[in-house]
């Protein structure tokens, strides 16, 4: 296995109607949050499956596909450190794993869009910091206060994993963070697992919502209420709760 030949097999997937489908769906145009990203259109099915073939990788050749310019280089380099992550934690690796989970933190600045962090955040950072104490947990309250976009969205994305796990703590903690954040991608993340939490436990999330649904930005709101009864949703949007 080689960087060389993950690289070719991925050029032969290229589809350039697809890319510049792409462009337009991940917002690449100038002042846009990816600004600049190029992509030769290949689809995550054929990632995934790409990655399971190269999953021996090693570090360094990760590495140089992590930075490199074209986003579907980066996506399957976090495909196979997710798969190597899950291969550690099944061997019961722990400083395999928790090599994967500083490496990941320290390359923050390359995994640079929201789909880039959805997929790889809650298996690495949320799977590794699972079962850790509090102490090493409150590293995403770090995160959550980053002035870096995508440090903030993986801060709450990767508390999914607790969310499985009827953890709601750190989930309800950086969302009350992030509730000021002007960005829509992280009113977009904060709903998601607001709502979430909400599959798990109705009550929690109403407890939340009564306690900050006025402060809550409206693109927020509506992804934290969408699997509520319709009237219910109606009356939190106009302000009764």
């Amino acid at each position: 296995m080689s960087m060389a030949k993950a690289r070719k097999a991925l050029k032969k997937l290229a589809d350039p109607v697809k890319a510049k489908h792409a462009l337009r769906f991940f917002k690449t145009g100038k002042g846009d949050y990816g600004e600049g990203d190029k992509f030769i259109g290949a689809t995550m099915p054929m990632l995934r499956k790409l990655a399971k073939e190269f999953t021996r990788l090693d570090i360094h050749s990760l590495e140089i596909l992590l930075h490199s310019k074209i986003h579907e280089e980066r996506m399957l380099a976090l495909l196979i450190l997710m798969q190597q992550f899950n291969f550690a934690k099944k061997d019961n690796d722990k400083l395999q794993q928790e090599f994967i989970f500083n490496y990941y933190l320290s390359q923050t600045h390359y995994i640079n869009n929201w789909d880039l962090v959805d997929v790889s955040c809650r298996d690495i950072v949320g799977g590794f910091l699972l079962d850790k104490n509090k102490k090493q947990k409150d590293i995403l309250i770090n995160l959550s206060k980053s002035d870096h976009l995508w440090e903030k969205r993986i801060s709450i994305v990767c508390t999914w994993q607790f969310i499985r796990e009827h953890k709601f703590d750190y989930t309800l903690r950086i969302s009350k963070i992030l509730i000021k954040d002007e960005h829509d991608l992280i009113h977009k993340a904060v709903g998601w697992m607001l709502r979430e939490v909400g599959k798990k436990d109705i009550q929690t999330l109403m407890i939340f919502l009564q306690q900050h649904y006025r402060k809550m930005p409206r693109t927020m709101l509506r992804y934290a209420i969408e699997k509520l009864d319709k009237d219910v949703r109606q009356d939190i949007l106009k302000g009764h709760l």
